[in-house]
């Protein structure tokens, strides 16, 4: 081989060599961003419900009504977890006195802080100090969203409730990328026009992304008096109702401009917690009421899971005299219903029941009737046990005297020691 056909030789292997390691780095790369992905789509899919709450405009309140509405949804008894995706600008953290909160990290995972229910994350808790100003362009912000979406243990939750900042930019086109699909968008407005004007542009947005507008919010829409409760159109009312119409959009509601709200808010203390009974905090229980509605929605999913839910569940009958299981289910003062879940192995409840008179053929058919899959007995005669196999009760005998939530936790152990059946007729 000459010179020539060496050297070309090298660069031809050469080339061939940084094409294979280029290949393998696109692999490497793509393998990456598929587990990636696939990460944030199953925490996102523990997630029932996404509520972005946004506005064109700033000023108008929007991270108070985010912060209110998600604490109206834990009250109403609901998993709720609160999203400030406003990098420039947190203000979730003070609104909820949680200004030196600390993140923690355990196993690799971001915990959220806990707050009068709520899960909540914030660029804010990141910060070392908060007056630090964000100096980010578009793809480090969304960056950071995705890893709040994604690394952050939000858990399961009804719902997630995402604090964007004003506008249409880079924060609310990520979330609606990164955590779809998005249940819609809560839009915050003033009555004032200078406000609806831009709010408007919220709307379009919505509609360019196809993602639905759960309805407007007219904030500081009268101002309520703090001696006599009256309330003055100081901003005037009803442009944001007005401009809902206009766009052909749900309109949620007005929240007064309530001298207490922004006590609250300076304060950390969530208003519709701390203030429950007045009429602001009455408002905010009809803006939410929509959204809550939207657990309606998927009601054949829900029905599923408490299906698969309720088979893990048992309803264990242990017959009693003197507070601990009778001998011969028959002559016994009290059912013990004892609920235990099969999978965890857990006790989760138990009452107590008075039989009626005892006749042949009436406690399978009222113990049926009290939900009971399983009846733990001392001596149950051959006749009894076909009626409580028809009644889709299984039977177990020979269990010894013992209290019944010790017999319970036995049966679920699998350690139960049964003996002879005293009662054989």
């Amino acid at each position: 081989m000459t010179e020539d056909q060496k050297c070309s030789h090298k660069k031809e292997t050469s080339t061939k060599q940084g094409a294979c390691a280029a290949n393998h780095k696109s692999d490497a790369e793509s393998l990456d961003e598929f587990l990636e992905q696939q990460a944030l789509e199953q925490q996102m899919g523990r997630i029932r419900h996404k509520i972005l709450v946004m506005s064109g405009k700033g000023g108008v309140g929007k991270s108070t009504v985010a912060a209110n509405l998600a604490i109206s949804l834990a009250l109403a008894g609901k998993r709720v977890g609160l999203l400030d995706v406003d990098i420039h600008g947190p203000s979730i953290p003070k609104m909820l006195k949680l200004d030196d909160a600390a993140v923690q990290v355990k196993d690799g995972v971001i915990q959220p802080v806990e707050k009068a229910g709520l899960k909540v994350m914030s660029i804010g808790f990141l910060l070392q100090d908060r007056d630090d100003a964000v100096i980010w362009r578009g793809p480090m912000k969304m960056g950071v969203i995705k890893q709040f979406l994604k690394d952050v243990d939000w858990g399961d939750l009804d719902y997630l409730v995402i604090d964007s900042p004003p506008g249409t930019g880079d924060e609310p086109l990520s979330v609606c990328q990164l955590a779809a699909p998005v249940d819609g968008a809560v839009i915050v407005t003033t009555p004032q026009d200078v406000a609806t004007a831009d709010v408007r542009r919220s709307i379009n947005f919505c509609q360019q992304l196809e993602l639905p507008v759960l309805g407007v919010v007219e904030n500081m829409s009268g101002f309520v008096c703090p001696k006599c409760g009256t309330i003055t159109d100081i901003f005037k009312s009803g442009g944001g109702e007005r401009m809902a119409a206009d766009m052909g959009v749900p309109f949620l509601g007005r929240i007064p401009l309530d001298p207490a709200v922004a006590q609250a808010c300076d304060d950390g203390q969530p208003f519709v917690y701390h203030y429950s009974g007045t009429e602001t905090a009455k408002a905010f229980e009809y803006v939410i009421a929509p959204i809550l509605s939207l657990s309606g929605q998927d009601k054949e999913t829900q029905a599923n899971r408490t299906s698969k839910r309720e088979e893990s569940i048992m309803k264990i009958a242990i017959p009693l005299a003197d507070g601990k299981l009778c001998m011969h289910f028959g002559h016994c003062e009290q059912f013990a219903l004892v609920d235990a879940d099969e999978k965890t192995k857990q006790i989760t409840g138990q009452k107590m029941l008075t039989p009626p008179p005892h006749e042949p053929g009436v406690l399978p058919k009222w113990l049926h009737e009290q939900g009971a899959n399983v009846i733990i007995a001392g001596g149950m005669g051959q006749h009894a046990q076909t009626l409580f196999a028809e009644n889709g009760i299984k039977v177990v005998v020979g269990a010894p005297a013992e209290l019944p939530e010790q017999l319970v936790s036995q049966y679920l152990a699998g350690t139960l020691v049964s003996g002879t059946n005293v009662c054989d007729h």
